[in-house]
């Protein structure tokens, strides 16, 4: 499959950053709860960090510093996150009129959990064209940066890796793709890119192109 022109017989979209505005909010929360633990961390130093990774990958950078979370911590977070998409989500602009548009096979892979992807988006209207095509990283046993979660999806639909185009917004989404095998397009145009040089970032983890507007998603 030519990678910066593809013809796949899968589409894998990310959630947070790709289908929904959502990468802002959850730093914030994110933030906001760590300080109720007591560990300070800036909503960039969230974005630096932990941009496409999973409450896992929180709680072991944590105890790798040797600053252990409670089990308090994973339910609290969710449920802070929860209660700010449900009042302040939003789709990132025209995304609906590319999956609508859509002739192949697609799909969610996200590092979030099945409730909050589910959240996502029943709130922005999205959920109708996905069903139970949704795969999230509790299916797997590593989480991106690993390969496991796009791989487990693309053989739940049951498509070749190297036929597969994957659509993501994080480093570590990127680097997952790209061990899988499949190509990568990173997307830009999520909030959190407006003061970050996105198209270096992604293009730097290997993204086969980059672009940061959804009425491009097909223009070369």
């Amino acid at each position: 499959m030519d990678q910066s022109r593809p013809n796949p017989d899968l589409i894998i979209f990310d959630c947070d950053g790709v289908l929904v505005d959502s990468e802002l909010l959850s730093c914030r929360c994110l933030s906001e709860v760590l300080a109720e633990f007591g560990l300070v961390l800036s909503e960039e130093q969230a974005l630096e960090l932990f941009l496409g990774r999973s409450t896992k990958a929180v709680e072991q950078h944590y105890r790798d510093l040797g600053h252990s979370l409670t089990d308090a911590f994973p339910p609290r977070l969710k449920s802070r996150v929860l209660e700010t998409f449900a009042a302040s989500l939003a789709p990132i602009p025209g995304v609906e009129a590319v999956i609508s548009g859509l002739t192949v096979p697609f799909c969610v892979a996200s590092s979030s959990d099945l409730d909050r992807v589910s959240l996502s988006l029943d709130v922005t209207g999205l959920r109708p064209y996905f069903g139970d095509r949704i795969y999230t990283a509790q299916m797997v046993r590593h989480g991106k940066p690993a390969p496991d979660l796009f791989l487990h999806a693309a053989e739940s639909m049951r498509t070749s890796p190297s036929r597969t185009l994957v659509i993501e917004d994080s480093v570590s989404g990127v680097q997952a793709g790209k061990a899988a095998g499949m190509t990568v397009w990173g997307f830009v145009g999520g909030g959190h890119y407006r003061s970050r040089d996105g198209h270096a970032i992604l293009s730097t983890a290997g993204a086969d192109r980059v672009f940061a507007h959804m009425s491009d998603f097909w223009e070369m």
